[in-house]
């Protein structure tokens, strides 16, 4: 099973880090991926560009994880060279990530 099977992916930026909102598609969903999607799974499906503590908010009312890893985006929109400065496709990423 991938986290696509389960859930839908929103992301964003903040500086150079990399803020991903994963939505469950029902609450059985949810409570797989609280249990499965840690953050040790998360940073590590995105390679060692974390250079600050990561964190991981469960957001329960609305059944929704959100990470968010600092450093992912290589300095930010105004400060990095990459082509997805904001992190967009970085969502598509974590879609794919098996759990």
């Amino acid at each position: 099973m991938i986290v696509d099977d389960l859930a839908d992916v929103r992301t964003g930026d903040k500086g150079d880090t990399l803020i991903l909102s994963v939505f469950a598609r029902d609450r059985a969903a949810f409570e797989t991926l609280e249990r499965e999607l840690t953050l040790d799974v998360v940073v590590a499906h995105y390679g060692d560009r974390t250079t600050r503590a990561p964190r991981r908010t469960a957001l329960d009312s609305v059944s929704a994880l959100v990470f968010e890893l600092p450093g992912q985006l290589g300095g930010g929109v105004t400060g990095s060279a990459e082509l997805d400065g904001h992190g967009k496709a970085l969502s598509y990423h974590l879609l794919g990530l098996e759990i």
